[in-house]
Parts: structure tokens; C-alpha cells; sequence
């Protein structure tokens, strides 16, 4: 059975939250320290295209690693944003959670239903 990703970072208010949740609602998921475990560039990619705001939805703007860039991340191409995320993995936001088809970025309790709904109907047929 598929399980959702969880890119999490333990310190992470939203993420030990996010976390709480999906163990009480017994959701299978793997998870992904963010820093020591950073998103390969093809998995970047894939996050990007799962989102509907585009790179505004994982970045990160008001934290102060955003801040402290000395770039215009608007005129980068989609290539050199990869690239700066997976260097500085702190300017994404946190936690990000996929099933390989949505995406759910920070702690969203309707979109992690939404995201699990298909997922506990698939274990309830397999159980």
C-alpha cells in the first residue's frame, strides 16, 4: 500500500503537529528529516509540479534564511530555485506531505484529510 511522505524537521512546531495527527489517525507514512535528508533534485521538481501556487506554495518568505538571500528567487529559473532549495533546505516550509499525486505544505488539517481520505479507503478494502 502507498504512504504518504512526510518531509518533517522534529523542532518544527506545524511538523510535530502534522506528526500527532497522522499517528492518531493511523496513517502509514515515511518520514524525511528535511535537512539531513533533503529532497533530491527530481524529487524537488516533482513537489513543484504537485503544487497550485507554484514555488510561492514551499517557499518559505518570511523566514529569516529568505530574508537574509541576496537573490531575486522570482527571476531564477525553475533549475536555480531547485538548486538554492536543496542547498539551503531552511527556505522551504514546513512540513511538506505527498502521496505522489497532492501536496499539503505546513499543518492543514482539511487538506491532510483530503490527502489520507483516498489512502484509508484503499486500507479498509486490503484489511
Amino acid at each position: 500500500m502507498e504512504s504518504v511522505m512526510f518531509y518533517t524537521y522534529p523542532s518544527c512546531t506545524s511538523c510535530r503537529k502534522t506528526k500527532k495527527w497522522l499517528v492518531k489517525q493511523e496513517v502509514n507514512f515515511n518520514q524525511r528529516h528535511l535537512f539531513r535528508e533533503t529532497p533530491t533534485y527530481e524529487e524537488m521538481l516533482e513537489l513543484l509540479s504537485m503544487t497550485t501556487e507554484g514555488i510561492d506554495e514551499i517557499l518559505a518568505k518570511r523566514s529569516q534564511e529568505y530574508k537574509n538571500l541576496d537573490v531575486d528567487v522570482e527571476s531564477m529559473t525553475i533549475s536555480e530555485v531547485v538548486h538554492l532549495l536543496m542547498e539551503q533546505p531552511r527556505l522551504l516550509r514546513r512540513p511538506i506531505l505527498t502521496d505522489g499525486k497532492k501536496l499539503v505544505v505546513g499543518y492543514n488539517e482539511s487538506a491532510l484529510k483530503n490527502l489520507v481520505k483516498k489512502q484509508k479507503k484503499v486500507s479498509s478494502m486490503v484489511g
